[in-house]
């Protein structure tokens, strides 16, 4: 078995005691984002899985999108992330 070689951990804990590894972030490059992806890059930047850096290389992200993703989960959960429900949160 082959494992590739990358830097930092391969799999870490979440708060809520789940275990998270790199394969449960989203393929490099991927284009269309659901909430559930957008969550999990999220989840792995906070958690250390993945740096910041790395994580708006591999995903083509800017900062400020990169950003707006984790204001929202963390002011209203991950159904804001919903595109059908940012005009809501957006309001308030």
């Amino acid at each position: 078995m082959f494992l590739k070689k990358v830097e930092g951990p391969r799999t870490v804990t979440l708060p809520d005691g789940t275990v998270m590894t790199r394969a449960d972030l989203p393929p490099a490059g991927t284009r269309r984002w659901v909430a559930s992806r957008k969550a999990a890059v999220v989840k792995g930047v906070l958690s250390g899985l993945i740096p910041l850096s790395e994580a708006l290389e591999r995903y083509d992200l800017s900062e400020e999108e990169y950003f707006s993703w984790q204001h929202a989960i963390e002011q209203h959960g991950i159904k804001a992330l919903k595109t059908t429900r940012l005009q809501k949160y957006r309001q308030s």
